[in-house]
């Protein structure tokens, strides 16, 4: 809301999850205007995903061992026993995430950086979620600060702090 309350982007062209139904209820409305926006294709192929990651490596409200990261048919789910509160909650799929042209994780802080490192430079039986988002024919960056990449050991540009 932050982002695009300050965006030349008119109200018609954000597509919102109703967070007055109930969680399977907003999770099918919300697919339902995603195939409406998206009209021809399958899976929504979005130009831009901007994603963050949790301390345990989820991404989304796709978290580790949980039977949503199996999901293949559902462009968006319901997610009714978050390990994270709120336990109800509403999120894109892995195909989604796959799909997109460009996906952008952003992660700040020394906080992030053991889980990062996982993700980024372990190849774990079980990967964690956010190490599941590998865009099919698109592009992935990453954009961390110092603290957060401070374990990693793969090379990777510094940029100026804005």
């Amino acid at each position: 809301t932050q982002l695009l309350s300050r965006l030349p982007i008119p109200d018609s062209r954000v597509i919102t999850i109703d967070p007055t139904l109930p969680v399977e209820e907003a999770a099918e409305d919300y697919a339902k205007k995603l195939r409406q926006a998206f009209q021809g294709d399958s899976i929504p192929v979005f130009d831009l995903l901007i994603l963050g990651v949790g301390p345990d490596g989820h991404t989304c409200s796709l978290f580790p061992d949980h039977p949503l990261l199996q999901e293949q048919e559902k462009i968006v789910a319901p997610i009714s026993d978050s390990p994270k509160p709120p336990p109800q909650r509403v999120t894109l799929t892995l195909p989604v995430l796959n799909a997109a042209r460009t996906v952008i994780f952003v992660a700040t802080g020394e906080g992030k950086a053991a889980v990062l490192k996982r993700i980024l430079e372990d190849k774990e039986e079980k990967p964690l979620p956010a190490a599941l988002v590998q865009p099919h024919t698109g592009t992935l960056r990453w954009f961390l600060d110092e603290a957060a990449a401070r374990l990693l050991s793969v090379p990777f540009e510094k940029h100026s702090t804005l």
